[in-house]
């Protein structure tokens, strides 16, 4: 299921971020169809949120990530979902094709072809630091364990990696691209300091 970072406006970062993935995946493919499966059982075990259904009938599985953390220039790839209960996280089990993630702060789409950057990963996991972070369901606390992976370590390894900008208010997403300009980050954002895990 998408899940967006920090307790506070989680489900507001997660939304945000699956609908940026599907203007994204929209308009990357003209006449391709999205269905939202985040609620369908069959997928949640799977670790997909969209299928992408492209014109030539073709379907591929999209996971969706939301990150709200202004400073943040690294990924969190989720390994343990549930430490507790030891169940293994979704950046492993995702049967998805593409890993969707979203930089809602600073304004850029990352698509992460998942296989490819699974592979690249797993040999190095260990180089990367971990880091624990606790989820609240009701009366229910869980927690999470993920390797903070820095962008620029995945995208000089895997060269698929797309960085996409996020339109900016009162701007086609074409316009801000070519002008090379990300949305500014929001003041009150500038003086937070970054937390260290992302849920």
């Amino acid at each position: 299921m998408a899940r967006g970072f920090s307790m506070r406006g989680v489900m507001g970062a997660a939304d945000r971020a699956v609908q940026y993935a599907r203007n994204w995946l929209l308009s990357a493919e003209p006449g391709s169809r999205i269905h939202d499966v985040q609620e369908d059982p069959r997928f949640q075990h799977r670790g997909v949120d969209l299928l992408w259904e492209l014109p030539s009938g073709e379907v591929r599985g999209i996971e969706v990530k939301g990150d709200r953390q202004p400073r943040r220039r690294r990924y969190f790839f989720e390994l343990v979902s549930n430490l507790e209960r030891d169940t293994p996280g979704c950046f492993l089990y995702s049967g998805a094709d593409l890993l969707v993630y979203v930089f809602l702060a600073q304004g850029e789409l990352h698509v992460l072809p998942l296989k490819a950057v699974r592979e690249w990963f797993l040999p190095r996991a260990k180089s990367y630091e971990l880091r624990h972070t606790f989820t609240q369901t009701g009366a229910i606390r869980y927690t999470t364990v993920g390797a903070v992976v820095p962008v620029k370590d995945v995208q000089e390894a895997v060269p698929e990696v797309k960085f996409i900008p996020l339109p900016r208010r009162g701007r086609t997403a074409e316009e801000t691209q070519s002008t090379g300009e990300g949305p500014p980050v929001p003041p009150e954002a500038q003086d937070k300091p970054e937390e260290d895990v992302p849920y």
